[in-house]
């Protein structure tokens, strides 16, 4: 009669539980690494380079030319050339979703298609045509997952950003969330500057890349990676920016060179995360993008509203609560507005903003 009780006892508990919308579930992940790729193509991540465009660069005659690099006749070769760890790893032990092919489509919400409102949907959970329709540097009026998280007191001050472009501390809207971002020609501040710090900080003096406004990835890498082991933070946001950059310039040779230069980073963020004791087995990576872009010789330049497909995107994940379905071919569709759900689902929350799209059930077990 007694265990009888308890059982009772616990099943109200449980159903306590659920009529608050509460999650019963014990997730291991405590962590989390949101990654981003500007720009970058679904069809590079599922074909590696593009045979349209690897051969209209002036290059291929070279030695370390594109063909060697990155060609082969064999998609799925050309896309492990590309992105090795992609396929070395996120393909056998997480999940990586967007290959059309198999009807396994990721889309944007917002019909902008271009980065603002990208990343305002990725990190806020839905999109805002009305309000968020340019590249400005507005506050965001709208507050992100970011935000949310470091107002709790589990997560104040453990919550940091990284970016390449400058607009990052607009969109996270620094000043009013308390989020540090660390963006653009930012540097790394503080009496305690570790020698790597004190090294990145000369290094971005003395070689200013090519662009106004974005700063190369090496920078935005080695400062994530410097915090991450100076302040262990539980929440970490790292936005690479070349890609992008690269391709709207026509550079397609730069534009792989970075791709895979960024999938070499990826693996050295999860690698780290592996040898810590604060994030082994109790971290999950998202990795994402912010839109897509056309597909001929003169489109793949571009994207935004103009071009039809580039809403187009993808989105990978790996972690303890992830199971590992590698590259996934169940028809449906998927948007990057479902991260942010999803983050706080994983960390065992409900996602305080209603009109956030739903979380991806297939990224939880």
């Amino acid at each position: 009669m007694m265990k009888k009780f308890k059982v009772t006892l616990a099943s109200a508990f449980l159903f306590t539980l659920t009529s608050f919308g509460l999650q019963a579930q014990d997730y291991k992940t405590e962590n989390i690494v949101l990654i981003t790729l500007d720009g970058m193509r679904w069809q590079e991540i599922y074909k590696g380079a593009d045979s349209i465009l690897v051969d209209d660069t002036g290059m291929i005659e070279t030695p370390g030319s594109l063909l060697e690099d990155f060609w082969s006749l064999n998609p799925l070769e050309r896309r492990k050339m590309l992105m090795p760890f992609f396929w070395e790893t996120l393909a056998s032990k997480g999940q990586l979703y967007g290959n059309r092919a198999y009807g396994n489509n990721v889309n944007n919400s917002n019909k902008m298609w271009f980065s603002y409102p990208g990343y305002n949907e990725v990190l806020s959970g839905f999109a805002d045509d009305e309000r968020i329709n340019s590249n400005d540097k507005i506050n965001n009026p709208n507050v992100t997952l970011l935000e949310h998280l470091n107002k709790m007191p589990e997560y104040k001050g453990k919550v940091m950003a990284f970016g390449s472009w400058d607009v990052f501390p607009y969109i996270v809207n620094e000043e009013r969330s308390g989020v540090p971002v660390n963006a653009g020609f930012d540097k790394a501040e503080g009496s305690d500057l570790t020698p790597n710090e004190i090294l990145i900080n000369r290094m971005q003096d003395e070689i200013r890349g090519p662009w106004d406004g974005v700063r190369l990835d090496p920078f935005t890498h080695h400062y994530a990676m410097e915090s991450m082991r100076k302040y262990k933070p539980k929440v970490v946001y790292i936005a690479y920016g070349e890609t992008d950059d690269w391709a709207h310039g026509n550079h397609y040779d730069q534009y792989l060179w970075s791709a895979k230069q960024t999938d070499a980073y990826i693996k050295e963020v999860w690698e780290f995360i592996q040898s810590d004791p604060q994030y082994k087995d109790k971290t999950t990576m998202i990795i994402t993008t912010d839109h897509g872009r056309g597909t001929s010789k003169t489109s793949w330049k571009g994207h935004g509203a103009s071009i039809p497909i580039a809403g187009e995107i993808w989105m990978a994940a790996i972690g303890p609560d992830t199971p590992d379905s590698g590259e996934m071919k169940t028809k449906g569709q998927w948007s990057s507005a479902m991260i942010a759900r999803t983050i706080f689902q994983l960390l065992g929350m409900e996602y305080p903003e209603e009109k956030a799209a739903p979380a991806i059930k297939e990224m939880i077990k």
